[in-house]
């Protein structure tokens, strides 16, 4: 099963970094691959969690593929778990955690793990998907210049 992970500095605090994070519905400007994103629902938990269930489409020259997930967002333990609900994945699982390092600067831990259920499937994508996590990193940190403002 293929699992890409990795930690990054970010320039933003930890809490301004699990903003961006949280805001699903920003992804289709600037996430690598993510072509469009809707909401199902949004729930409020007793333990201060919020759990968002989201669609979300990838797509890549021909192929279009759309999957449903649910996104525990832990503001308190700064926190983000995306789990797989369906679509064309026999498994995927989605961590974010964000480590304040000062007052301007945290550590931005990513982690997926993810399997095709269709062979031909992870031919098409497989590749590309492995470069796309490679550029997620950069493109939150870009998004978080561009929200927040870049530090000298």
């Amino acid at each position: 099963m293929p699992r890409f992970s990795s930690k990054r500095r970010a320039h933003h605090t930890a809490q301004q970094m699990f903003d961006l994070v949280a805001d699903v519905e920003r992804y289709p400007e600037f996430v690598p691959l993510c072509h469009s994103l809707k909401i199902r629902q949004r729930t409020a938990q007793p333990d201060g969690t919020e759990i968002v269930v989201a669609d979300m489409t990838v797509s890549f020259k021909l192929v279009r593929e759309t999957f449903t997930s649910r996104v525990t967002l832990d503001r308190a333990n700064l926190k983000i778990l995306v789990e797989y609900l369906k679509g064309p994945f026999s498994n995927l699982e989605n961590r974010w955690n964000f480590e304040p390092k000062s007052e301007t600067d945290c550590d931005v831990g990513f982690f997926i793990s993810y399997e095709f259920k269709s062979r031909m499937l992870a031919m098409l994508m497989g590749t590309m998907f492995d470069t796309a996590f490679h550029r997620f990193a950069a493109a939150f940190e870009k998004r978080a210049d561009v929200v927040y403002g870049k530090r000298a």
